[in-house]
């Protein structure tokens, strides 16, 4: 199933008067949400050449849970720099924030990524910052875009014709504002790039401005979002902001078109299989399939070739992929004959359907990690289900089966966690030999720690986004092979019995009545 778009869109509370349904815009071959602040996300496999880089910390001493994740162009270096100064920056600020290494629950520090705008003519990446230092999480976003005709990366404002033009945004901002409850403060909106660093377009071309949560208002009322009607917007746009807004409205009439004809196909399709059905005979090229009763189980295409009761058996695992270093993983895989459970993050899974469909077809399994990597011990029910389900959805869209592992960040487990799970029928599996890779020890540290700690049953904590850790591979396949070893995905540890939703798994010798073999 091929996805149209990334998220369908995200709808913020809205700071603009609106009705109901969907309204449409002044080019009338353009319907746009009545909610005119929510952002249309496009679907990361249109840009080739896009991977995810993914910086960590949480499986040391520090005291802190950091997962930022953030796309790299292929070709837009500029834009590619200037992600990368953004999130180390805040992870600096963060380290700044979180010192006490005592402290519970512990501080963490999430980034994630959409896209915002994706053309020949402009590019945009909205990074959301969500912080946890102790009460509640706070929120933040920041958009960059990147102009491909001139090679450059600029910050929000860069859309602006100058400081006059910014000044003029933040008084039509203030206007709307000045209409909305007490709770809003108009007054603490100030022509500043700290404020507006976050703009975008939606489909009618309408300028979307978002602040971050406690920015212009109490905290309880999240982030908050103005869309400034194009007609407002345009003369406050630079040549690249124009662009960029032509850009967006352009591709929402593309995408009109298509939903439009693939509409006109689906009543086309329907109507000859009604003709066919009424005259009694159904012709083969339009035979009915009949609707599966469901998506079927992720399964490792060579499940059963081991018997792990018979053999030495250890899982290797490997979280937060896929990345840069993922297909190198494969390969080495591949090449020393060893299958592995990957366990993927939903935002990278969704930008790079190509390398989980690689790892399906070379008979390795594929498990949740959750869509952003957030610690779902901090999280309620309906955040946690929503976390699972994307991941899912994106797995489901590349290998059309459904994950039916989680592993939790940083290991983290819940009550609420259990419940989900069991009611997903999804369980949950942490692991009984952890690599250290995360702390960037030699290739060789890594090994020689994974080599003298595996045991038969193992579950062994590996991480694909490593240049160190995918560099230990051969080695570990090729030393615990001299021993005898071999390597199966996690659900063959457990042979017949198998793994039950909602039960915690950290090795194959917790089976009850197995014993490990000598």
């Amino acid at each position: 199933m091929h996805m149209k778009r990334f998220v369908p869109g995200i709808a913020l509370l809205a700071l603009s008067a609106t009705g109901c349904g969907l309204a449409a815009s002044s080019e009338s071959s353009v319907m746009v949400p009545a909610e005119p602040t929510m952002i249309d996300f496009v679907d990361p496999t249109s840009i080739a050449g896009l991977s995810t880089r993914t910086l960590t910390e949480g499986h040391s001493t520090s005291g802190r849970y950091v997962h930022i994740s953030y796309p790299e162009l292929q070709n837009a270096p500029a834009l590619n720099e200037a992600l990368r100064a953004q999130v180390e920056q805040q992870w600096r600020e963060f380290r700044g924030q979180a010192k006490d290494p005592h402290a519970y629950p512990r501080p963490e520090l999430n980034v994630e990524w959409q896209l915002a705008a994706e053309s020949p003519r402009a590019i945009a990446v909205r990074l959301r910052t969500s912080v946890f230092l102790g009460a509640s999480w706070g929120n933040s976003t920041r958009t960059y875009w990147f102009d491909p005709v001139e090679g450059r990366a600029v910050e929000s404002t860069g859309l602006l014709d100058g400081k006059d033009a910014l000044n003029r945004l933040a008084e039509l901002v203030r206007q709307q504002l000045g209409n909305r409850g007490s709770q809003v403060v108009r007054d603490e909106v100030r022509a500043s790039g700290d404020q507006f660093d976050s703009l975008a377009f939606n489909q009618a071309g309408d300028l979307v401005v978002e602040f971050d949560d406690c920015q212009i208002g109490p905290c309880s009322l999240g982030r908050l979002a103005v869309a400034i009607p194009e007609r407002q917007a345009r003369p406050l746009l630079s040549a690249f902001g124009r662009r960029a807004q032509d850009s967006v409205k352009e591709r929402a009439q593309e995408s009109v078109k298509e939903r439009a004809q693939e509409s006109v196909e689906e009543r086309a399709q329907e109507s000859v299989e009604e003709q066919a059905q009424d005259s009694g005979k159904l012709d083969a090229p339009y035979a009915v399939t009949p609707a599966p009763t469901g998506i079927p189980q992720a399964v490792s295409n060579q499940a059963g070739t081991v018997d792990c009761a018979k053999a030495k058996c250890v899982a290797l695992t490997f979280d937060d992929g896929p990345g840069p270093q993922t297909a190198r993983v494969l390969d080495l895989l591949r090449a020393g004959h060893a299958r592995a459970t990957f366990f993927t993050v939903g935002i990278n899974a969704a930008a790079q359907p190509g390398l989980l469909r690689r790892m399906s077809a070379e008979g390795h399994l594929i498990g949740n990690h959750t869509w952003a990597h957030r610690d779902l011990s901090k999280q309620p029910v309906i955040k946690i289900a929503d976390s699972l389900g994307r991941t899912e959805a994106a797995v489901e869209a590349a290998i059309g089966q459904k994950p039916t592992l989680l592993r939790p960040p940083y290991g983290a487990v819940s009550q609420e966690l259990r419940d989900v799970a069991a009611q997903e029928g999804i369980a949950l599996v942490t692991w009984d030999v952890d690599t250290k890779d995360q702390l960037e020890e030699k290739a060789r540290d890594i090994v020689d720690l994974a080599v003298r700690r595996a045991h038969p049953g193992a579950i062994i904590l590996m991480h694909d986004i490593h240049r160190e850790s995918v560099d230990a591979v051969p080695d570990i396949i090729e030393r615990l092979r001299g021993k005898g070893y071999s390597f199966v995905t996690v659900p063959e540890l457990y042979g017949p019995a198998g793994m039950q939703a909602g039960r915690l798994y950290g090795s194959g010798n917790e089976l009850p009545g197995k014993q490990p073999l000598t």
